[in-house]
C-alpha cells in the first residue's frame, strides 16, 4: 500500500515518477499469479487448490511463487488492494474546499470509476465464505487504514495519531469495504453492472458513514 498523498490544493505533491521496468514486470507477475489463484480457488475450491498448482498456471516454479506471497490464500492480495489504492489515488485529488461525500458524488458522477472486473467481484464473494480469503481481504484493509489516516491528518493539520482521526480513518475504511461487498452481492448475476451501480452503493455506504452513530 503506497504512502499518502498530499491534499493540499487538491494535487498530489508526491514524485510521480515512472516504476522501472523490473518493478512493472514484478507488479504484473503478480496480478496475474492473483488472477489464475482465484480462476483456481473459483474452479475447485481454495482447500484444493495448492500454490504448485497456482505456479504451474502461471508458468512459473513454486519457489518464485512464494517469494512473493507467504500463503496460497496471499495470493490475491493485489486484487483486493486495487480497488482501495485507486480510492486513495482518487482522494489525493480532494479539493480543500470541499466535503467529502461531495468529493465523491462529483468523482462518481463526472471521473472514471475502477471497471468492476468479474475477478475481482467473484473473489469478493468468495472471502465471505471462506475464512482464510476473508483474512487476507481484512488485511487488504488494515494496510490501507495508516494511509488513510495520515491522508486525513495531512487534510486536517491534525495528527494521525488523534483518536478523532483514526475513527474517521476507520469509518472512511470501513464503507469502502461494505461498498465493495454489497456490490458484488447485488450484482453477482449481472455482469453488466459497472459505473452507476458501483457509485450507488459507494455513496449509499458513505451516506450511513456520514450518519455516525444515531443510536
Amino acid at each position: 500500500m503506497r504512502e499518502a498523498p498530499s491534499v493540499e490544493r487538491g494535487q498530489t505533491t508526491q514524485a510521480d515518477a515512472r516504476p522501472s521496468l523490473a518493478q512493472r514486470r514484478k507488479e504484473a507477475l503478480r496480478f496475474e499469479i492473483a488472477g489464475e489463484a482465484v480462476r483456481l480457488f473459483a474452479s475447485q475450491g481454495v482447500t484444493a487448490t495448492t500454490g504448485e498448482q497456482i505456479a504451474q498456471a502461471v508458468g512459473i516454479s513454486a519457489r518464485t511463487l512464494w517469494r512473493h506471497f507467504p500463503t496460497k490464500e496471499s495470493c490475491v492480495l493485489p486484487l483486493l488492494s486495487a480497488g482501495l489504492e485507486f480510492a486513495i489515488d482518487q482522494l489525493g485529488n480532494w479539493p480543500p474546499e470541499t466535503g467529502l461525500m461531495d468529493f465523491f458524488t462529483d468523482a462518481c458522477r463526472y471521473g472514471e470509476l475502477l471497471p468492476a472486473a468479474p475477478v475481482i467481484l467473484d473473489l469478493i464473494r468468495m472471502t465471505s465464505t471462506d475464512p482464510a480469503l476473508r483474512a487476507v481481504w481484512l488485511q487488504a484493509h488494515d494496510d490501507a487504514l495508516p494511509v488513510l489516516g495520515d491522508l486525513l491528518a495531512q487534510r486536517s493539520g491534525g495528527s494521525a495519531d488523534d483518536i478523532r482521526i483514526k475513527v474517521h480513518a476507520a469509518t472512511l475504511n470501513g464503507a469502502l469495504r461494505a461498498a465493495a461487498e454489497d456490490f458484488a452481492r447485488q450484482y453477482a448475476d449481472n455482469p453488466e453492472a459497472a459505473g452507476d451501480e458501483i457509485a450507488a452503493c459507494l455513496l449509499a455506504a458513505l451516506r450511513a458513514a456520514s450518519e455516525g452513530l444515531p443510536y
